[in-house]
């Protein structure tokens, strides 16, 4: 293989080992061989820590190159950012004169037990905290770092350097993608990912649950279909709306009727996903509607003292507000309480003065606000 192919195979290895992290080590093994060195890593430094990680190292001795980066920090191709650019190769004599290295404690106790005479560096990355560099060890049975290796390292050194930056951008979309999920996850009500033709794209954990009880709710042959055939209908006509947006559903989506084979009532909210952040995130799953399902009797509230936090109420206000909403009216919560209907009315008035509502179907309205979309 001569050296053009050497290179079109290499550089091909190179972009194929930032989507593999498995096979870098063998990546650097045909960059220092390519370049003419010995062996050689992949560093970083951070300003903020004063600290040196090996990325990756190739050929032997992987200590000694990190002895080198930090024992010998002249050597530091990133120590003069003004002369020296990201991609341009500097060799030991550079950096600093020759004979000052040879007295150095370094090239005493590292290099020259394992032969190495020279090094070539690169910048590939330089940000404001940290700076990322190539550097390909030279050994003594090759000589010293000269125009042929400078050459074959310019080369290679911009494939690199787009390498890491497409790992980076993969590893960031990866993390994004997992916390997503997270949170989706997190989520009490069902959320169901659709496109237009009602297949199933994605669905978070709750909404996983409610497919595998296949009630009113199942997955067939990838597609969701509705137990009753009127909801089905309406919602295969109104995820072929949701191809045209807000403009056919609206900003707030539709609303369909849920009805389980335990006479548990839900309801479901299609969502477009065709505009903004919503869009974006509809295109991360191919979906072009987002299904909210969720229980239309009970209702997950925030903890109770959230709501007597923020309207200043006392333990009794709080327990006689809970009491209205999941009881009804004055009698009824004066029985549930053991008190006395006046006693109850009395702390109606005090929870009208402080929340400012003047009805009790005001003050259930005011605790719904109060309903938690999390799990738990």
């Amino acid at each position: 293989m001569n050296d053009r192919e050497q290179l079109a195979a290499l550089i091909g290895d190179i972009y194929d080992a930032a989507l593999d992290p498995a096979q870098r080590t063998a990546v650097f093994e045909k960059i220092a061989r390519f370049s003419r060195g010995h062996s050689g890593g992949l560093l970083s430094k951070h300003s903020y820590s004063k600290s040196e990680n090996l990325y990756c190292c190739i050929g032997a001795h992987p200590e000694s190159l990190q002895a080198y980066s930090e024992s010998f920090p002249e050597l530091d191709s990133t120590a003069d950012p003004l002369s020296i650019g990201v991609e341009q190769v500097v060799s030991t004599a550079d950096l600093v004169p020759y004979e000052q290295l040879r007295r150095g404690r370094f090239y005493r106790e590292r290099a020259r037990p394992h032969g190495w005479v020279d090094v070539a560096s690169a910048v590939i990355e330089k940000s404001a905290t940290s700076c990322t560099f190539l550097s390909v060890v030279r050994h003594e049975s090759s000589g010293l770092v000269d125009d042929d290796m400078r050459r074959r390292m310019a080369l290679i050194v911009p494939h690199v350097r787009r390498a890491l930056l497409i790992g980076k951008t993969i590893n960031l979309k990866q993390a994004e993608t997992v916390c997503f999920s997270d949170i989706l996850d997190g989520l009490s009500a069902g959320m169901i990912l659709l496109d237009t033709n009602g297949r199933i794209v994605h669905a978070n954990a709750a909404g996983s649950a409610i497919l595998d009880e296949a009630d009113f709710l199942r997955m067939v042959g990838g597609r969701l279909v509705a137990s009753e055939a009127p909801v089905n209908a309406a919602l295969q006509e109104i995820l072929i709306a949701s191809d045209a947006g807000d403009a056919a559903l609206g900003g707030k989506g539709v609303a369909l009727p849920l009805n389980a084979c335990d006479g548990k009532r839900y309801v479901a909210h299609v969502l477009p996903l065709t505009t903004g952040a919503r869009r974006r995130m509809g295109l991360a799953y191919n979906a072009a509607a987002a299904l909210f399902v969720r229980n239309a009797i009970r209702a997950a509230f925030s903890p109770p003292d959230v709501i007597g936090r923020m309207y200043k109420l006392t333990p009794t206000e709080l327990r006689v507000l809970l009491a209205i909403v999941d009881v009804g009216g004055v009698p009824e919560v004066a029985a549930a309480l053991g008190v006395a209907a006046t006693t109850v009315k009395t702390h109606l008035s005090r929870l009208f003065e402080k929340t400012g509502v003047g009805r009790q179907a005001d003050l259930v309205k005011l605790v719904a606000g109060f309903f938690t979309p999390l799990a738990g």
